[in-house]
């Protein structure tokens, strides 16, 4: 029996790229045309139906069994189908060969019938594979045309898109076009202007006055400044030329226009000023009137538009220079009108009138000149009346009128007095009061006004150096001024036949003639002149009215007595002192001076041949050697005169100490030489016989001597200190000031009688003392000075009310903190300085303490 072969593998399907493509495009179409759920759910039920559809009827379903070998038929369904498919012959067997014969037919019959069903199913499913061949051929020619028609929409985007994309371009680069048009014409228009606007400006009918010509003008400042901000444009420069020409045309019109305009208006008040008949004197007293002024303000009316127009270019050069002409023809114009006026008034004020009256009267009607020239320029140029400098041209010329009237009379002027009146009047009323509540419009005269008050002060102070120098350095006082103290009991005899409740207006005139000057040029220049001409000045009058007093005071020692020139000195240095405390200045002036005087010893080193003249790299070279050295040295007249007062103090109060206690301290000198001379151990034998005497055994020194020494002290407390006491009253009314500088003289007194009470018990028997010596006790000389100043002060004098010379002028100012009396009104004052001055240190008596030889 033969092995039957294994079926054949089923066909497998055919790959190729149209399924995958027709599963893309499936699904695309199922995303693009999604189902609703009925449809979904008859789909489902369709597959399902599918799924389970019968075998064929030709195939028959019978027991196959599902053993190792597959598709293996039972022997019952081959008897059955054999069967079935013959008629039951009964085949004879003869041989074996038929057997054989018999037997393959049979094998071949039953392969046969077990091959059929197969191969029917193989051929059942080749034709649906070949069916699907082809529904997958269709499909994929099918993918195939989609994707040429994909393709060829995709073309046909794309071509849409490019010419969109075209038109777009097309679109902007049209309105990019027109732009570029619309610029171009807006660049080109301003070069287009040149022939219109020149046509325009060459027209005959063309002016000032024409309603168009201002609005031309503006057309050309535009063409003019956007061709200069456009320099690279092809021939900017030619049309820039040719605009530049036009411009100069305009402005030379306008400029012609308003010079026509101005002549006009002065030709109109020339004429109205002849017509009238009236002399000069008559105009020039109407100044302010309609003659003058309002026909100009007419005028200023027709040119208000143009010179408007101009003012509000003025940013740009060119109408500022055009602006800088109008005014320059304005004040010319108005200078030649009123030019005559003003000097004639200002002459017939000089005239009539004194240096003060003068300046007043010359400052008022300019003042007054000035503000109506102000204020009818302000009509012209309402944008430049602030400027001071427009109306400089105008007014300069006007205000020098009156400073070539002043300076001849200023360099002439002799008086002081007239000069302080000139400062006052322009620093306080000119300057201070006027100036500065019409500041606008008087600004204009200020640069004349400070020309002239510069000058005042320059004759002022030259007037004062003169003054300090003739009427103080160089006085020779007279024998009146230094008839001294006979003057002063003159003049107490004289107040005394006067009321006491009046003041004496003129106590001044008792002082020395110096200090009197000195004290009132310094308050007439006090707040008149700067603070460092002042100081320069007030500490050069101090130090030269010291030296005239100190002068003064050496005349008078040899004239009356030394008491009376210190008295003296010490008088009128503390009246210096006080009277010039009131102004509130530094008296120190620093000099500064070149020295070359160690220039000598470099050139005596170089004729020794030690030092070279061209030897420019060493220390000693010429340019090093000869630069000279800067000394500077403070002068401080204030130090300087408490300095002298305080010397002066201390030489009166030693002078008094030594007038009533000379021998008492001529007697504490040998005391202290004997001392001296035991205590040296000299070895002169006579000498240390002599010596070693007790001290009331010395010749000098017995008590008897000591008495007569006592008593003459005590006589020269009661008889010569009393006089000296009076002197001091009469040189010195202030009671605290007498105090004050017998306080040092009654020390002074007292510490002798101590020093010798001291000498007296150390040397003496109590019986000496109390007998023989009978010495006063320190109690009671200090009772007696005092009682000794109280008498004096008690005395009646004739009252003395002081007012500082000094005194402020209203017109200048005032000090409310500074003392406005001295001396018997507000007391104390004197007596303060002198303390400051004396009493801080007391001086030293001889003797005390002390060894001179």
């Amino acid at each position: 029996m033969a092995s039957t072969k294994p079926s054949p593998p089923p066909p497998t399907l055919p790959k190729s790229g149209a399924i995958s493509k027709g599963y893309n495009f499936a699904s695309t179409w199922e995303q693009n045309a999604p189902l609703t759920e009925h449809q979904q759910a008859a789909i489902v039920a369709l597959s399902h139906a599918v799924a389970e559809r019968p075998f064929p009827l030709n195939l028959a379903q019978d027991h196959v069994s599902h053993s190792d070998n597959a598709l293996s038929v039972s022997v019952s369904v081959k008897d059955s189908s054999v069967r079935d498919s013959a008629p039951t012959i009964q085949p004879f067997l003869v041989n074996t060969n038929q057997f054989y014969k018999w037997f393959n037919d049979l094998e071949s019959a039953m392969k046969s019938e077990t091959e059929e069903k197969y191969q029917q199913y193989v051929n059942s499913l080749t034709e649906r594979i070949q069916t699907c061949d082809g529904l997958l051929g269709q499909v994929d020619d099918t993918l195939h045309l989609f994707d040429g028609l994909q393709l060829e929409h995709q073309a046909v985007a794309t071509k849409t898109k490019t010419l969109h994309d075209a038109c777009d371009r097309l679109v902007i680069e049209k309105q990019r076009l027109i732009e570029f048009a619309e610029a171009l014409h807006s660049k080109l228009k301003y070069f287009e202007e040149l022939e219109n606007i020149s046509s325009n400006f060459y027209s005959p009918n063309m002016n000032v006055g024409n309603e168009n010509f201002l609005p031309l003008l503006k057309r050309l400042d535009d063409c003019i400044l956007y061709v200069e901000s456009n320099p690279q444009y092809a021939e900017s420069s030619v049309f820039l030329l040719k605009f530049r020409q036009l411009q100069s045309r305009a402005l030379g019109m306008i400029r012609s226009h308003v010079l026509s305009v101005l002549k006009s208006a002065f030709s109109q008040v020339q004429a109205a000023i002849r017509s009238s008949g009236n002399s000069k004197a008559t105009v020039s007293e109407s100044v302010e009137a309609s003659v003058i002024y309002v026909r100009f303000k007419a005028a200023a009316s027709e040119l208000k538009p143009v010179l408007e127009e101009i003012e509000s270019r003025s940013s740009r050069k060119e109408y500022v220079q055009l602006l800088a002409e109008c005014h320059r023809l304005y004040c010319e114009q108005r200078l030649s009108l009123v030019r005559g006026i003003v000097h004639q008034r200002i002459s017939e004020f000089a005239k009539k009138e004194a240096l003060p009256s003068l300046t007043r009267s010359g400052c008022a009607y300019l003042m007054q000149v000035c503000q109506l020239e102000h204020q009818l320029f302000d009509h012209f140029f309402p944008s430049s009346s602030e400027d001071v400098s427009s109306l400089a041209a105008l007014i300069d010329p006007l205000s020098t009128y009156l400073y070539d009237t002043l300076r001849p009379k200023l360099i002439h002027e002799t008086n002081i007095d007239f000069l302080c009146e000139l400062v006052d009047i322009l620093k306080v009323e000119v300057l201070g009061e006027q100036l500065n509540r019409r500041s606008e419009s008087l600004a204009g005269l200020r640069p004349t006004l400070q020309r002239i008050l510069a000058d005042v002060h320059e004759r002022l102070t030259f007037r004062a150096r003169t003054h300090i120098s003739d009427e103080i350095a160089n006085y020779m006082p007279s024998d009146e001024d230094l008839d001294y103290p006979a003057k002063l009991e003159q003049s107490v005899e004289n107040k005394s036949e006067t009321s006491t409740a009046e003041e004496n207006p003129d106590v001044y005139k008792t002082w020395y003639p110096p200090l009197e000057k000195t004290l009132s040029c310094l308050s007439k220049l006090y707040r008149r002149l700067e603070a460092a001409v002042f100081t320069g000045l007030a500490q050069e009058a101090v130090e030269v009215c010291s030296i005239s007093i100190q002068k003064a005071s050496k005349l008078i020692v040899k004239r009356s007595s030394p008491m009376d020139g210190q008295l003296f000195l010490i008088k009128y240095l503390l009246i210096l002192r006080e009277q010039i405390a009131p102004f509130d200045i530094e008296f120190s002036v620093t000099h500064k001076e070149l020295d070359f005087s160690h220039l000598l010893e470099h050139l005596r080193r170089i004729l020794r041949g030690q030092a070279s003249l061209f030897d420019w790299s060493r220390s000693t070279s010429l340019a090093r050697t000869l630069s000279p050295r800067v000394l500077e040295s403070q002068i401080d007249a204030k130090k300087e005169l408490e300095k002298s007062l305080k010397a002066t103090c201390e030489e009166f109060i030693m002078s008094v100490t030594k007038l009533v206690v000379d021998p008492m301290l001529s007697f504490v000198t040998k005391v202290t030489a004997v001392k001296f001379a035991l205590s040296s151990g000299n070895q002169n034998q006579k000498l240390e016989s002599v010596m070693a005497k007790p001290l009331k055994d010395q010749a000098f020194a017995t008590p008897d001597k000591v008495a007569e020494l006592v008593q003459k002290v005590s006589a020269a407390v009661q008889q010569e200190l009393p006089p000296v006491m009076a002197k001091m009253k009469l040189y010195l009314q202030n009671p605290s000031t007498r105090t004050i500088l017998f306080k040092p003289i009654k020390t002074n007194i007292v510490e002798a009688h101590v020093q010798v009470q001291s000498m007296l018990k150390a040397e003496y028997s109590p019986e000496e003392i109390q007998n023989i010596i009978n010495m006063v006790s320190i109690q009671d000389l200090q009772a007696q000075l005092d009682n000794l100043l109280t008498l004096l002060s008690l005395q009646p004098s004739p009252p003395i009310s002081w007012r500082p010379l000094w005194g402020w002028d209203d017109k200048v100012g005032h000090s409310p903190s500074r003392p406005t009396y001295y001396m018997g009104v507000k007391v104390g004052f004197e007596g303060t300085l002198l303390e400051k001055v004396v009493a801080l240190e007391p001086p030293k008596l001889v003797g005390f303490g002390e060894l001179h030889p």
